[in-house]
């Protein structure tokens, strides 16, 4: 079986911040309902507060009873499973309804409505419990589903960068390290080990993270690969921050790609080459990278180059850091800048 199809269908209600989602829906339907026009008398503090403790209460409960009945409704078929998730929802509101009733006479605190009414009341927050849960629970579904679908398809774009790097400089590597055997049997012998680190790491793009040393490090051996082939034409200049993250947690095959590109789509096209300015450095509790390079002037008319990598790149990033990575990019005269911003926090 594949996957796909082993991953659990069933929104994970374990976690914290999913937990405390549920319980603002609760406390926002209690402010709907008691801002809601009545023919009755408004509420007072104390019934609110008293609303309010038996909504966060209710959604609570249900949301520990969705987390520890997770396994099991995962492995229903998903009708059956909605069907079982949303019988658990009445089962725990209706009893909560009736036992928070019992607890109010015992304690004749004066809550409770007329006898007449009282299973209405117990109908009624059954009812508003099930629907309330069942559009939590499409939106959480919903939500989960398309994370899934942008790992997935986040991982696909690794593979398409695979499959891109290896052939984009693999025969012009293994031609320069031909051509470096009998001349410099050493730099030669560099040159297999750089380029053995250099695809170990893309075979393992899509599989665990990397640390900023890392990105670093493979980024170094990339360019001591091109550094063979265009000589004197290729100038770096590294400026890393002695307080930068090198731990920080990584996906994979992120510097290095837009180091590839500052090399083919710059330096490259250039006949007297040009220097790339790589800058690492944490600031405001965010970390930058920026890589720099000249750039050849865009004729008129010419179509946009491929930013497969930078969007690949920002594709990934935004699934493992949310919302707070961002990948700028744009020509300045006479180059061209790319800058990451992740957060540190």
């Amino acid at each position: 079986m594949a996957e796909a199809d082993r991953r659990p269908w069933f929104p994970d209600f374990c976690r914290l911040p999913r937990i405390a989602a549920v319980l603002a829906i609760a406390e926002l339907v209690v402010l709907i309902v008691g801002l809601a026009p009545t023919h009755g008398a408004p509420w007072t503090l104390e019934e609110f507060l008293a609303a309010s403790t038996f909504s966060l209460w209710l959604g609570l409960t249900i949301a520990i009873a969705w987390c520890k009945s997770r396994p099991w409704i995962s492995r229903l078929p998903l009708a059956l499973g909605i069907a079982a998730a949303m019988s658990l929802t009445l089962a725990i509101a209706g009893f909560g309804a009736w036992a928070v009733q019992q607890i109010d006479l015992g304690l004749a605190t004066r809550y409770t409505l007329p006898a007449d009414q009282r299973l209405r009341f117990i109908g009624s927050v059954a009812a508003l419990a099930l629907l309330i849960s069942a559009l939590a629970l499409r939106y959480f579904y919903v939500a989960e589903q398309w994370r899934a679908r942008l790992n997935a398809q986040a991982k696909a774009e690794v593979d398409a960068l695979q499959a891109r790097i290896r052939p984009h400089f693999l025969f012009n590597s293994m031609n320069t390290i031909a051509a470096l055997v009998r001349s410099d049997p050493a730099k030669a012998e560099r040159a297999v080990e750089d380029l053995s680190e250099l695809f170990r790491a893309a075979l393992g793009a899509g599989h665990g993270e990397s640390t900023l040393a890392e990105e670093i490090h493979l980024a170094e051996r990339y360019l001591a690969i091109e550094a063979l082939r265009l000589g004197p034409r290729l100038r770096v200049r590294w400026r890393v921050a002695p307080d930068a993250p090198m731990q920080l947690r990584l996906p994979r095959l992120v510097l290095q790609p837009l180091v590839e590109n500052a090399v083919l789509h710059g330096v490259a096209q250039l006949a007297e080459g040009g220097e790339i300015e790589i800058e690492v450095e944490a600031r405001a509790g965010e970390l930058w990278l920026r890589v720099a390079n000249p750039a050849p002037p865009t004729r008129p008319g010419a179509a946009p180059g491929n930013r497969h990598a930078q969007d690949s790149i920002a594709q990934r990033l935004a699934y493992h850091f949310g919302a707070g990575a961002r990948l700028h990019r744009r020509s300045r005269e006479g180059g061209y800048l790319c800058e990451l911003q992740l957060p540190l926090a």
